[in-house]
């Protein structure tokens, strides 16, 4: 490395300037008061943990975007997190162990070894929330409301909602007996619609007709509310109550969408498989226009506390700060504050600590280092009167640095 290399982050990894980072920082307060209002309790997980707690319940979802070490003191592996998700179902299961729902929040940064999409951050600034200890479609229906009030604290006005269900491809997959690599190709090429793929598949396995054609709805049964008419007829000859269940959970689940946000598009999706492996039931992601990759997602996960001794129904969501503020005008507000000059003054000393504790924000020059007023920021100064200082409005206009 070059002496002019040296300053260079690795290819993923951001570090926050300011006015950014203030920026950050002011949506990171109001998202916690937000989830405080809705009686969600702040969790602060440790960066790193032994490995087999840290992807536990997650399989091979999480153990490849894991960074791994080795422990000094116990030589046993550890993990830096890829996500905070696992971390507060083991301090529900293992720690808190209360009886009832549980609501927990989290912020912080997580680390992973690749970008989910073409030049994004591998290190973004996680924020999320889970309830555990309820298995209705209303515990569902609060966190998907609490990742809609969080896009709009953040900004984010236009939202298109997508909607799926994995229970309808673990019931398909039982029904049709594939065995675990039969599933594991299926579900690939359900990833990328791949229906020329799905269709050979198919043939080559030789299901039978009501089985084959059910499995090829999924790849299409994508679209408005009304799918969920044609997933029932095209689903029908299968007559499974699971497949039955999930699609009438997002039927309730899109009514009361349409009263609540009645201007809010929702998109179903029988074929969105994310995070199939660990969630059990309803899944959920918001997008906005020009952005290929979810802004905020989750879903029911069940059971992710059973490896952890006490199994609990759950339900959450995620989202990364760093990318809501980057979809939203970074409209500054006119830094307003007060300067002070560099005097050694006990009187100005006073006044100054006074205005701070006013909440006013006081920039004092220090000496041989003078600038102006405006370059900091300062709209007002502070004038020496006989032996008082008071607060001067400098002239209009105005502009801040």
């Amino acid at each position: 490395m070059t002496t002019e290399d040296r300053w260079l982050l690795p290819e993923g990894i951001e570090e926050i300037l300011p006015p950014a980072a203030g920026r950050m920082e002011r949506l990171r307060h109001e998202l916690l008061g937000l989830y405080e209002r809705w009686g969600y309790e702040l969790v602060v997980p440790p960066l790193i943990e032994f490995l087999e707690s840290l992807l536990i319940g997650t399989g091979n979802d999480l153990e490849l975007q894991t960074f791994k070490l080795t422990d000094q003191l116990s030589g046993r592996m550890m993990g830096v997190r890829a996500d905070m998700t696992p971390q507060v179902a083991r301090i529900d299961a293992h720690l808190l162990k209360r009886d009832g729902p549980v609501r927990l929040c989290y912020m912080g940064t997580v680390l992973r070894t690749r970008a989910d999409g073409f030049g994004g951050s591998r290190s973004p600034y996680q924020a999320g929330v889970e309830l555990y200890g309820h298995r209705g479609l209303e515990s569902d229906l609060e966190v998907l409301a609490l990742m809609l009030e969080t896009l709009q604290v953040a900004g984010i006005d236009t939202v298109h909602l997508d909607l799926g269900h994995v229970a309808v491809f673990r019931a398909l997959v039982r029904q049709a007996r594939l065995d675990s690599e039969q599933e594991r190709l299926l579900f690939e090429a359900l990833q990328r619609k791949a229906l020329p793929e799905i269709r050979q598949q198919l043939i080559a396995w030789q299901l039978p007709v009501a089985h084959e054609q059910a499995l090829l709805a999924l790849a299409e049964l994508n679209g408005g509310p009304e799918v969920l008419d044609e997933a029932e007829a095209r689903l029908l000859a299968i007559g499974d109550a699971d497949v039955d269940e999930a699609l009438a959970t997002l039927r309730r689940l899109v009514a009361i969408l349409g009263r609540r946000w009645p201007k809010l598009p929702v998109h179903i999706d029988l074929a969105e498989l994310r995070g199939y492996r660990y969630h059990t039931g309803v899944l959920f992601a918001a997008y906005v226009p020009g952005q290929g990759q979810a802004v905020a997602q989750g879903g029911r996960y069940d059971e992710i506390g059973q490896v952890f001794g006490r199994a609990r129904p759950a339900t959450g969501f995620s989202t990364d700060l760093a990318t809501l503020l980057s979809l939203i005008p970074s409209t500054m507000a006119v830094t307003t504050g007060i300067y002070a000059p560099p005097v050694e003054d006990v009187m100005l000393e006073r006044r100054v600590a006074a205005l701070r504790n006013q909440g006013e924000r006081v920039i004092q020059a220090l000496p041989g280092m003078e600038t102006a007023p405006e370059t900091l920021g300062c709209d007002r100064v502070l004038v020496q009167r006989d032996s008082e200082w008071d607060v001067i409005s400098l002239p209009a206009p105005f502009v801040a640095s």
